[in-house]
């Protein structure tokens, strides 16, 4: 298995409204559940997929989306933040093309995204 952890990294700093461009994408019978900004990018949560839009280049305009499904993911583990020093939550998907790592700031709530993610691979 390849480790996605040397090509993407996201952390996800807050919760948003799901940005309509991404809204414009979603396939028939697919609804976003929730939406986190993270630096310049945008990552969804919907009942069939993670999506995580990459904007790219000093604008921003060139924008890749990578998609998460569900169905892909094997097994996943979350790890709240730990105390005072400790500023992030991790949540770490193994999927059929490798372990991805994805740091949650501590705003977020990391037990939101284990239900989202529970009811949609179980």
């Amino acid at each position: 298995m390849a480790d996605l952890n040397s090509i993407m990294t996201w952390t996800f700093n807050e919760e948003v409204d799901v940005p309509k461009d991404i809204v414009e994408i979603l396939v028939n019978g697919e609804t976003a559940e929730a939406a986190y900004k993270t630096i310049r990018d945008v990552a969804v949560v919907t009942n069939k997929r993670i999506i995580i839009a990459d904007r790219q280049g000093l604008t921003g305009k060139k924008v890749e989306i990578y998609t998460i499904p569900f169905k892909s993911i094997i097994m996943y583990s979350s790890e709240n933040g730990g105390g005072l020093l400790d500023t992030n939550a991790e949540l770490e998907l193994w999927t059929e093309a490798g372990k991805l790592k994805l740091n949650v700031n501590k705003k977020v709530d990391i037990r939101k995204l284990d239900r989202l993610i529970g009811t949609y691979i179980l």
